[in-house]
């Protein structure tokens, strides 16, 4: 892998997973000083992170990550609700050796609690049906919608319970049976299900949230 897409992935997992948050100023020479690179490969990177709306650039400032929007938080869950089913049903249509492989989701494993091992579990399972689906078009539109999903995420896990978490973990559960058992038409409407109850989940905590911080860290 070339140096620039490598920082580029590494700065992109940064903001995705707040530890460049919302709002956050980003200077090259700082960027360039933890990486240890030159600011060559930061600057091309911060420019893809800007065509993808996940900087901004702050005429001579430097950049500023992108605070989350509700509105873009409330149209990004609208396409998933048409992308997910989609291919929720296409991996229906998979072989059993590949969709054997979701069983890994069918809980979420590791020494954290349930919220902060949430977002990475989600965004993984997710990213795994797209795959299954056979459509590559279709599981990158799906992948590009999780990754911007999983900052909103982030900002709502701290207003999520545990109850809630075991809920949509069911939820995928049920997702998985359905698309092992090669039943797409189930697949395709648990997905839909799922896809909006986790809407009004995540938005109603981001909303919350926005109300309770200072900072820009949330829009309108």
């Amino acid at each position: 892998m070339l140096l620039r897409d490598r920082i580029y992935r590494m700065i992109r997992h940064s903001i995705l997973n707040w530890e460049f948050k919302p709002g956050q100023e980003l200077r090259e020479q700082t960027l360039a000083e933890r990486y240890k690179i030159s600011r060559s490969p930061i600057r091309d990177s911060l420019l893809r992170l800007e065509q993808e709306r996940l900087v901004t650039v702050l005429p001579r400032q430097g950049y500023r990550v992108m605070p989350i929007s509700l509105a873009d938080a409330a149209d990004v869950a609208a396409l998933r609700l048409i992308i997910e089913p989609a291919c929720a049903a296409g991996a229906a249509r998979a072989d059993d050796a590949a969709v054997k492989a979701l069983d890994e989701f069918r809980d979420i494993s590791g020494d954290d609690t349930p919220q902060a091992l949430f977002g990475a579990y989600n965004c993984a399972f997710h990213n795994a049906v797209a795959v299954l689906c056979g459509n590559k078009r279709k599981a990158a539109v799906a992948r590009d919608l999780m990754d911007h999903s999983t900052r909103a995420v982030q900002a709502a896990m701290p207003a999520v319970d545990g109850a809630s978490v075991e809920t949509l973990v069911t939820e995928h559960c049920l997702l998985i049976d359905a698309i092992q058992a090669h039943d797409a038409d189930a697949a395709y409407r648990l997905a839909y299900s799922h896809a909006e109850s986790g809407y009004k989940v995540i938005l109603t905590a981001l909303r919350k949230y926005a109300d309770e911080q200072d900072g820009g860290i949330i829009t309108e």
